[in-house]
């Protein structure tokens, strides 16, 4: 399968384009914890975004300009969305639960010339504010406060109608951030064209989206997987967004899944866990549900045995990265082989390769790469050329996992060949957690690893060498997690806190997580 990339195109023209086919049908339905319900038509949705992008537009906001957003699931997003990519803006997602360090790092790093907050946020904003040069513009989804442009006092005063601008499909779009192993996170550069690549095979073949569906999609803006699946998969096929605005829950999920028309879930294996752990799950029926998806670690068998049972519905594995898109999975109509992560994308050449770029036989384990002229790779690391060149070994982009190949194509993930701690969905780099723990007066080293957890997959554990004075305690556990916390975004902390006397370290000092990672699993097992 070969896509024909256009030379221009903009995903916000192409979902206006529902507009004028299916104007009242629903393209977003928001739903919050109290039971209360907002939707938006394709036409509205249109005519929303076209305000916001002429509010924007109207503060100095113009193509080419980086804008940090950081706000919740909800139907701003989606407008916010939409008209950032109108403006010709580049878009850099933020998680709300993102801390003023890592606000001020993606700022500086990017350049970024204005953050769009919600009211949840801006108190971690505001100490970036005198540290982030490149800031001309704060805006709030709300109304407005000190300092802060207030969305929803201009809203009313705009034109519904905005011109897209003309992009090309090789022009910035995107710019999200990674966690990285040593440093910090890296901005990863993707391209208008990136939607399109990815409409063609995730959305359709894998997702299983159509015109008639309501999709959800459990990820928050933010997050590479937002753009994925609650945006682009669903609202580039006319489908409508379910957006439930509410805090996870077992029972809540089944009970919403049941009430509401969701015909395809695309949801974390740590969602899919613990629904599956729901004692009285036959109790559900989930009849309109009929595609069920997940990603962001692997999905155990138990789980996949579970749904067939019950409900006779297949959890169809994928996996992809920040970095490129759907790369492999357990695609429509290909059977699930449990524990597999499924089989390459149409698009997408996959192979199992050894240190030096070289392809292994069937069966052997080494790094999982892809052709680095796949079309929806990312551009490079900003400003990064190190980083990114470390990311290549001659023609294959290595993803930093390792797996093997069997006899019929299927992929088998074996573990991650770096540091990098994926738990309950979250990417979580070692060295983020680290470089808060040493801000504490008490830690004169640390190191953070994953630890095996039966419901998120992983969870960060951190091994600390106090200083002299300091003696481990329970409260000093609980002190030392809070810290993380307030450093950085409250779900990278250590859930476990080792007190050791010295780390296993190499010839030349650094320290050796696999060594730390290996007697987890030992333990564990």
């Amino acid at each position: 399968m070969k896509l024909n990339m256009p030379e221009f195109y903009n995903f916000a023209a192409q979902v206006d384009e529902w507009a004028v086919k299916h104007p009242e049908k629903r393209a977003v339905w928001e739903l919050d914890e109290q039971g209360n319900e907002a939707v938006l038509t394709y036409d509205e949705l249109r005519r929303y975004s076209n305000r916001i992008a002429n509010v924007l537009g109207t503060i100095g906001i113009e193509q080419g300009d980086k804008v940090l957003v950081l706000v919740p699931r909800g139907i701003t997003a989606y407008g916010l969305y939409l008209a950032l990519l109108k403006l010709g803006a580049v878009i850099m997602p933020g998680s709300e639960m993102l801390r003023y360090k890592d606000i001020e790092y993606r700022v500086n790093h990017a350049k970024a010339k204005a953050v769009i907050g919600f009211e949840g946020i801006l108190e971690e904003v505001e100490p970036a504010r005198g540290q982030c040069d490149s800031l001309r513009h704060f805006v709030t989804i709300g109304h407005a406060k000190d300092g802060w442009i207030g969305l929803q006092d201009l809203l009313g005063d705009q034109d519904e109608e905005f011109v897209c601008a003309q992009t090309r499909a090789d022009e910035l779009a995107f710019l999200s951030y990674t966690s990285g192993t040593t440093g910090g996170p890296k901005g990863v550069m993707h391209v208008h064209g990136w939607p399109f690549a990815h409409l063609a095979v995730a959305a359709k073949q894998w997702l299983d989206v159509r015109e008639d569906d309501t999709v959800w999609a459990t990820a928050g803006p933010g997050w590479a997987k937002w753009i994925w699946s609650p945006f682009v998969s669903t609202l580039g096929m006319g489908a409508t967004a379910f957006v439930y605005k509410g805090r996870f829950g077992a029972e809540t999920y089944l009970n919403l899944l049941q009430k509401y028309p969701v015909s395809v879930l695309c949801a974390t294996p740590t969602e899919y866990r613990l629904m599956a752990k729901v004692t009285d799950l036959d109790q559900y029926k989930l009849q309109a549900l009929r595609s069920a998806c997940s990603a962001g670690e692997p999905l155990n068998r138990e789980v996949i045995d579970t749904f067939r049972r019950v409900f006779d519905l297949t959890v169809r594995d994928g996996y992809g990265q920040t970095e490129n898109t759907l790369l492999v999975g357990t695609f429509v109509g290909v059977e699930p082989r449990p524990g597999s992560m499924g089989r390459p994308s149409p698009v997408v050449q996959v192979a199992i390769v050894d240190e030096e770029g070289a392809e292994l036989p069937t069966g052997k384990v080494g790094d999982i790469a892809i052709d680095r002229h796949m079309v929806a790779l990312f551009k490079g690391y900003l400003d990064d050329p190190e980083r990114t060149a470390k990311a290549f070994r001659g023609e294959w982009y290595v993803t930093g996992d390792q797996g093997r190949m069997d006899e019929d194509g299927y992929i088998w993930f074996e573990g991650r060949s770096d540091d990098i701690i994926i738990s309950g969905g979250y990417t979580i780099g070692p060295f983020e957690v680290e470089d808060a723990l040493v801000k504490h007066p008490a830690v004169a080293e640390c190191a953070a690893v994953a630890s095996p957890d039966p419901e998120r997959g992983n969870i960060v554990k951190a091994f600390v060498i106090l200083k002299k004075g300091s003696t481990p305690s329970d409260e000093l556990t609980a002190e030392l997690q809070e810290h993380v916390k307030n450093l950085t975004a409250p779900y990278k902390y250590p859930r476990k806190i080792e007190f050791v006397e010295e780390l296993p370290k190499t010839s030349s000092g650094k320290i050796r997580r696999i060594e730390l990672r290996q007697k987890e699993k030992q333990q564990q097992s």
